[in-house]
């Protein structure tokens, strides 16, 4: 299933549900207007193309060369990219993306979660309590000596100290291993183990592999039942409040 049509099914996923924690109008805000992708989100994108479907990469992008469109030449080869109707990378990125890919298939852990099992298989499910809609995609499903396991890939900053730990208190990454564990469980009725494979975007491209204990998808379970549960509410009144308390500033 493409992108694109995974994005198009009706269900709520961890990235739309995190904004529930602001405000349901900040959840409904998002899932009703289409966001401008970043370049870095852009790049994201291609990275995790290129390193957990490699085989396929080549189907939706193409490489952009410098090009000098004033020249005759330059001019029909910027037809022909635009003409394949594919997304472009520089070559530049791809550099960039050849490192990063070299340096997971370099480190014995993370090329084991990501070389094996099956990647970017979307995933739905009706909730139990609530009977919403619930969708997912892991990076890679896989089993591992006889262990398996639900591998997410991220790109940090830096996995020094608690920088990562700091980043999945930020982007809602317990949430995610949650939501990830409990669609397999829906979906494919086994229970899973979860870990992330974390990788700095700067020189030397370090990795990182996280392997989540209990605890951290428990932490994550309950964000996930009380975010879902205050969609379910929003979806059965209609309203979609915004911030509600009141904020008392120190003397």
């Amino acid at each position: 299933m493409s992108m694109r049509d995974y994005d198009n099914i009706p269900a709520a996923r961890r990235s739309d549900l995190w904004e529930m924690r602001k405000s349901p109008a900040h959840y409904l805000y998002k899932v009703t207007h289409e966001e401008e992708p970043t370049k870095a989100l852009e790049f994201g994108i291609a990275a995790h193309k290129y390193i957990l479907e490699p085989d396929t990469f080549w189907d939706e992008y193409i490489e952009l060369p410098k090009l000098d469109r004033r020249t005759k030449a330059g001019k029909e080869r910027w037809q022909t990219i635009l003409d394949s109707g594919k997304k472009t990378i520089s070559e530049d990125d791809l550099d960039v993306i050849r490192a990063m890919d070299d340096a997971i298939m370099n480190h014995p852990t993370a090329r084991k979660m990501i070389a094996g099992g099956i990647h970017e298989v979307p995933l739905e499910w009706t909730d139990a309590e609530t009977g919403e809609k619930c969708k997912c995609r892991p990076d890679v499903i896989t089993n591992i000596d006889g262990e398996d396991w639900i591998v997410d890939y991220k790109t940090t900053t830096s996995c020094d100290g608690y920088a990562f730990e700091r980043a999945c208190k930020a982007y809602g990454y317990k949430l995610q291993a949650a939501m990830y564990t409990e669609g397999v469980l829906n979906s494919m009725f086994r229970e899973m183990q979860f870990a992330f494979i974390a990788q700095e975007k700067t020189p030397p491209y370090a990795v990182r592999v996280y392997r989540c204990d209990p605890g951290f998808v428990e932490e994550g379970m309950e964000m996930f039942r009380d975010l879902i549960g205050k969609l379910h509410e929003c979806k059965t009144t209609g309203e979609w409040p915004g911030y509600e308390d009141e904020v008392l500033y120190g003397e």
